[in-house]
């Protein structure tokens, strides 16, 4: 994997726009687990949020990978968990999961990031921020 790296700081969590997305992701956190499969909701050129009833620790890190809904391209990287929502019985608005900032992805996973956020930001599909 080449060592394209992405903006990594707290402050430039929502400086990306936020797309739906519905995509299986599998994920590991380290190298002797078995790769876990959920779905990613949202994605942006800073990261995901994958949707878990398990989501780990704030700073650990992720490996993760995906393949496109056609099929055609695998995209692959490091990330680190950066926010949590934890399973809230009280509250079945709050979705559980983790945020997922992009720490290190190469040249052409970070391209067809980019493809799918501006194909989905020219249609008008945007998250909007909440305060």
């Amino acid at each position: 994997m080449a060592d394209t790296k992405t903006p990594s700081t707290t402050s430039n969590r929502r400086r990306y726009p936020r797309v739906p997305l519905s995509l299986l992701v599998q994920y590991k956190f380290n190298s002797l687990e078995e790769f876990i499969s959920e779905y990613a909701l949202n994605i942006s050129l800073g990261g995901m949020f994958i949707k878990t009833t398990e989501p780990r620790e704030k700073g650990i890190l992720v490996y993760f990978q995906f393949t496109l809904a056609d099929g055609s391209k695998l995209i692959e990287g490091l990330g680190r968990v950066v926010w949590v929502n934890q399973v809230d019985i009280n509250n079945a608005d709050k979705v559980p999961g983790m945020g997922i900032e992009f720490i290190n992805m190469d040249e052409e996973s970070m391209q067809l990031i980019e493809e799918i956020v501006n194909n989905n930001l020219k249609k008008g599909n945007v998250i909007p921020e909440t305060p």
